[in-house]
């Protein structure tokens, strides 16, 4: 039933107004346009490094990290042909980025953060990234605000206790 939506079985996707969506990013960067209410978007004059950090995360930085478990390393040669260059290049890239303002695109929590953010958190998780501390920082300011602890909350109470 599910590959009625999403034919490549991939997770997460939404319908909405008839419409299917599908690919992180691309929900993310929906949900805040079709509810505005929730500031979630920049103004539209004011997106250039929100869709900058949503895209960089979407592209370059799942494909680096993809990659790299899979144990595939871009040849030095060939690392303009990648999109990415390497893996060292794309974490430096984001390491400086988060470090530059308090979220990815500038003083305000937006879609992008959400969704770079649930990369930066899984990856330190799971070791698919290093725990530098900028990535720390970074990761406490999302998880300390109020919107994240509902949801975690929320993600709690559908877990099955164990016996």
């Amino acid at each position: 039933e599910y590959l009625s939506i999403n034919p490549m079985g991939k997770v997460p996707a939404i319908t909405h107004r008839g419409k299917v969506v599908t690919e992180c990013a691309a929900i993310c960067a929906y949900l805040a346009d079709v509810f505005p209410d929730t500031g979630l978007a920049p103004p539209l004059a004011e997106r250039a490094d929100y869709y900058r950090w949503l895209f960089f995360a979407a592209g370059p930085l799942e494909a680096a990290i993809t990659n790299r478990q899979m144990g595939f390393e871009v040849e030095p040669a060939k690392e303009r042909m990648a999109g990415y260059g390497n893996f060292n290049a794309v974490i430096s890239t984001l390491e400086q980025a988060v470090s530059d303002s308090k979220y990815i695109a500038g003083d305000k929590f937006t879609a992008a953060d959400v969704y770079l953010g649930s990369h930066i958190g899984w990856g330190m998780q799971f070791g698919t990234m290093d725990k530098r501390p900028a990535f720390e920082d970074y990761w406490s300011r999302l998880v300390s605000r109020d919107a994240c602890k509902r949801a975690a909350a929320l993600d709690d109470d559908l877990v099955p206790e164990s016996s």
